[in-house]
């Protein structure tokens, strides 16, 4: 019986299935044992895997699992349990929102609700399995260009893992992210201008921090892994098929992208079927390349001239990954909507008023989406929709002033 024991011990399949990473633009290999930050040619690397490995899990297997996003651990990169730096993140609620739906003309509008998740923002998925990873390959600190959400959640979980970290915030950073990352023990800096200014500090100062990596979107390969969990926890939730659209808010386009890698795993495991659910990006008027880009037809977006907007966190004038976002848009026939802020403010108040949910500015910009797709005709009414809550609105207390009525749906 020890040696039967033993021998199953051995035969059991690892943790992570992780293969390789490989170049989304050029398709070159790079070896995931290491640490790696972009291409050679400055595109962005994705983790790719043994799905023959992976699938000897099955969905049984998931369900009996604790309910956070590590019980994907076949499709996610860290090697061992061990290794995982958690604070409890995901499995979010999948709402129905059925007085939200029959306002706005869709009646089978479900919800991800984001804000529920530790930090209060999906930023904390990709922070999770991008800091869990980075300390298991032995990183000395740190260090990210961020509009703030990001840098509050890889600032707590590098505290959980004991890791020092370097955020730089975009100036016009909601207070509470400031605050966040302090209390977490990150050197803050706040130099001023947008996101692409804080990028180009990062870039100067981690070469003079030996053992640093530079964190920021989609310079690392594991931040999209952690965010294409949303998309397993959807197929899971429905009892794995899928529903027929899926809207997120859209700046870095991360979440974007992570979702439509993780239903392409899903679908080459088998776990559901071959369709795949149409994909919208949401912009705001005021920041919205990616829109521009797909109007047009362009393969990637061009730089967005002062970028404003009260999303904050999409506010991102040129994203390192607009070709991977643009691709899941044209590959499910989906399409990219700009919103404008006035509708999404509005839009904010009638969400909590009809369904008690007070969602960020960024889920708000998906909602008025909805209303503008289902007057356009592009939604027929009868889908059922998925639309992203990235973030639970406490953090943005200003977008919801003292004493203002809701509109009318």
């Amino acid at each position: 019986m020890v040696g039967r024991a033993r021998e199953e011990r051995v035969a059991r399949p690892p943790y992570s299935a992780l293969s390789h990473l490989e170049c989304a633009r050029c398709g070159a290999g790079y070896d995931a044992t290491r640490v790696q930050g972009l291409c050679s040619c400055g595109s962005p690397l994705l983790a790719r895997y043994d799905l023959s490995q992976a699938a000897q899990a099955d969905r049984a297997d998931i369900a009996r699992r604790p309910p956070d996003l590590w019980r994907y651990h076949e499709l996610l990169p860290v090697s061992a349990a061990a290794r995982v730096v958690s604070l409890g993140e995901g499995m979010t609620p999948l709402l129905a929102m059925p007085r939200l739906g029959r306002a706005l003309g869709v009646p089978r509008l479900l919800m991800k609700d984001e804000g529920l998740i530790p930090t209060g923002t999906f930023k904390a998925r990709g922070a999770s399995v991008g800091v869990s990873r980075a300390a298991e390959l032995g990183v000395a600190g740190l260090a990210m260009a961020t509009n703030g959400n990001a840098g509050a959640a890889w600032a707590a979980y590098a505290a959980r893992a004991g890791l020092p970290s370097l955020v730089v915030m975009a100036a016009g950073a909601p207070a509470i992210n400031r605050a966040e990352c302090r209390a977490a023990g990150a050197e803050l800096r706040v130099p001023g201008g947008g996101i692409a200014e804080a990028g180009r500090l990062v870039a100067a100062e981690v070469p003079g921090r030996p053992g640093y990596q530079d964190v920021s979107t989609l310079k690392e390969p594991y931040r999209i892994e952690g965010k294409k969990t949303m998309g397993f926890e959807i197929a899971e939730q429905l009892g794995w098929r899928l529903p027929d659209v899926i809207i997120y808010p859209t700046g870095g386009g991360v979440g974007i992208i992570g979702i439509y890698k993780a239903l392409r795993e899903l679908r080459e495991l088998g776990w559901i079927g071959p369709r795949l659910p149409r994909l919208v990006a949401v912009q705001a008027t005021g920041c919205a390349p990616i829109v521009r880009a797909f109007a047009s037809g362009a393969a990637e977006s061009e730089p967005w001239p002062d970028p404003r907007t009260v999303a904050f966190g999409i506010t991102v004038p040129k994203a390192l990954g607009d070709f991977l976002v643009l691709d899941a848009l044209y590959a499910t026939g989906g399409t990219a909507v700009a919103v404008a802020d006035e509708a999404l403010l509005a839009d904010q108040r009638t969400v909590v008023r009809l369904e008690g949910t007070l969602v960020c500015p960024e889920g708000a910009a998906c909602v008025t989406a909805v209303r503008e797709l289902r007057a356009s005709g592009w939604l027929s009414g009868d889908e059922e929709v998925v639309l992203l809550n990235t973030g639970t609105g406490l953090k943005y207390p200003h977008t919801l002033p003292h004493g203002a009525p809701a509109p009318a749906p």
